[in-house]
């Protein structure tokens, strides 16, 4: 079962679906939407870079567009996809947005636990968008629109409530902040003096402002330096220099030295490990 709302003068999209439109990431490869993967009965298997995770039944994990996907198994899913032409028209950074908790949260990968409560509030919440998705008129897309934004809402309160999520509302914003300006700049800015000056921050207060957290900026800003070098060493066929040079480094060594105190393999000695290991490993 696959639905889908396409809005020609936006280029919007909306797809609500079951786990047959995951059977196109039987290989690896960017997932290109927002994505909410709803796992009801029984347990899924999903590779996320690169990483087997198994998803236990009554969660939600939820991706962003440029984070690489593979569908392993699992059955009597629900899955919901949208663009950013659908649901982030206005760049506004609030919780809820395209910015909010859930996609730049302090978490690579958001599980969201569903109560029992929860799960029956969402069972009704995915008849009605399908009954609008069948509901063709001038103020479908706006309704569709509202609806998912009800979905959002409900699922980043939910997160905000796991035992997991233990930091008051100003460090979650600073946290969905920075890491949000690390997503649009690490490929050019490397340095925590950049993201301090766009937060209207010193360095320092920066720094401190973090120290509770598990990550300094700093981490977090090579964090994503490596996963990025990762994905492009496991997913495509450029060299370790044309990787670097595509994440903003003029030397490939200064790139090499990091990648290797990260994963103890410089680039080259990891893209032969891939060769031996099972997918999956990394």
């Amino acid at each position: 079962m696959t639905k889908e709302f396409k809005e020609f003068s936006t280029g919007a999209v909306l797809v609500v679906a079951d786990e047959e439109v995951l059977y196109t990431y039987k290989n690896s490869k960017e997932i290109g939407l927002y994505t909410f993967i709803w796992v009801r009965e029984e347990d899924a298997v999903l590779e996320i870079d690169g990483i087997s995770v198994t998803i236990t039944k009554n969660n939600i994990v939820v991706l962003t567009p440029n984070q690489y996907f593979r569908y392993i198994d699992g059955s009597n899913l629900i899955v919901y996809q949208f663009n950013r032409e659908f649901y982030c028209i206005k760049d506004h950074d609030k919780e809820v947005s395209c910015m909010g908790v859930l996609f730049y949260g302090n978490s690579a990968i958001p599980v969201i636990r569903l109560p029992e409560k929860e799960q029956n509030k969402l069972d009704l919440f995915h008849q009605i968008l399908l009954e609008e998705l069948d509901t063709v008129d001038t103020i479908q897309a706006e309704m569709l629109r509202m609806l998912m934004a009800r979905f959002i809402i409900t699922t980043t309160r939910l997160v905000k409530q796991q035992d997991d999520f233990n930091v008051v509302e100003s460090q979650v914003d600073l946290i969905r902040e920075f890491n949000a300006l690390v997503e649009f700049h690490f490929r050019e800015e490397h340095s925590v003096a950049f993201y301090a000056e766009k937060m209207f921050k010193s360095p320092k207060t920066l720094s401190n402002n973090f120290a509770k957290f598990e990550k300094s900026p700093l981490q977090i800003i090579h964090d994503r330096i490596i996963l990025e070098a990762k994905r492009l060493l496991i997913y495509t066929e450029k060299t370790a220099k044309e990787i670097a040079y595509e994440i903003g480094f003029e030397d490939a060594s200064h790139l090499s030295r990091m990648f290797k105190k990260h994963t103890s393999f410089s680039p080259s000695e990891f893209k032969k490990q891939l060769k031996l290991e099972p997918a999956g490993k990394y």
